[in-house]
């Protein structure tokens, strides 16, 4: 396994790759990895013949009272994982090698990033799409993987590709659990005891939903209201969002609406704060019918 520390190394690998007629599947993370990452990484292995991971703590991504500094880093954890899953090639810059100066460019999708983490954390998606359009023009991969964990930023991605015309295949790819339901994240070590032990009420909530999204009498403000209450029996959880939406748009739906009556897809994501630490999960819905 190769370690790039520079964009003119990794360039002068993906050259060497493409001559050889090789296509490439790539993970981009901003590291401290776990079995939702890895999962990624195998299928980016067993689907392309280079893998290629990043990991870089974007900035760009992060508002001026967010966790940049205390963002969890592990790079000797990370590397070991990334042997195991079999990659060829880890990007691991600084943000001097990716930001060597203040850039004036940046890449901005607009109406799906206005709503929830969009909403809750400005400029945070402009930071995604740029450093995203940088990395994807570094490593020009066939395929890019991302979990469905964050499936807003999916959606900026896969906008994004579409309307730039970018010359990747981007790949949906299921969120993975601990065994209790929790959806895995780098985040998660910051939680005490307590909060750990509460924190499943996204995942269960999530699972309730679906029944509650069949009734035929609901509404879409008594379905989210349901929704709210269950989150709330959480007494150390704070709602920052929970929402129920058209995906991938995200358009939002009338709130009268008889969700029984919704024959599109859909999206519940929630965002709950835990203390200091916000977690996120999702489920999306093929139809409200049947």
């Amino acid at each position: 396994m190769n370690v790039y520390r520079t964009k003119a190394e990794l360039k002068a690998f993906v050259a060497s790759t493409r001559a050889g007629g090789k296509t490439i599947g790539f993970v981009p993370t901003m590291g401290y990895l776990h079995e939702g990452h890895a999962s990624l990484l195998r299928q980016a292995r067993s689907e392309n013949d280079i893998a290629v991971l990043s990991i870089f703590v974007n900035p760009l991504q992060f508002g001026p009272n967010e966790d940049l500094d205390r963002y969890p880093r592990d790079e000797e954890r990370d590397l070991a994982l990334a042997r195991e899953c079999g990659i060829d090639a880890v990007f691991m810059p600084s943000v001097q090698e990716m930001y060597p100066q203040q850039p004036l460019t940046s890449v901005i999708v607009h109406q799906i990033t206005g709503r929830l983490c969009g909403a809750s954390r400005p400029g945070h998606f402009d930071g995604v799409g740029t450093v995203v359009s940088k990395l994807f023009h570094l490593v020009m991969p066939d395929r890019a993987y991302f979990g469905l964990k964050d499936a807003q930023q999916l959606a900026v991605i896969q906008q994004m590709v579409d309307d730039l015309n970018f010359a990747v295949d981007i790949v949906p790819c299921p969120i993975v659990r601990e065994p209790d339901g929790l959806a895995l994240s780098s985040r998660n070590v910051y939680l005490s005891a307590l909060q750990r032990q509460q924190a499943v009420v996204l995942s269960r909530t999530l699972a309730e939903a679906e029944q509650w999204l069949h009734r035929p009498e609901i509404t879409v403000e008594q379905f989210l209201k349901l929704i709210v209450e269950r989150i709330q029996t959480a007494k150390e959880a704070e709602l920052d969002y929970a929402e129920l939406l058209r995906y991938p748009s995200l358009q939002p739906l009338e709130p009268q609406q008889k969700t029984a009556e919704l024959g599109e897809k859909l999206i519940l994501a929630l965002a709950v704060k835990f203390g200091a630490t916000r977690l996120i999960d999702n489920r999306i819905f093929e139809s409200a019918e049947g």
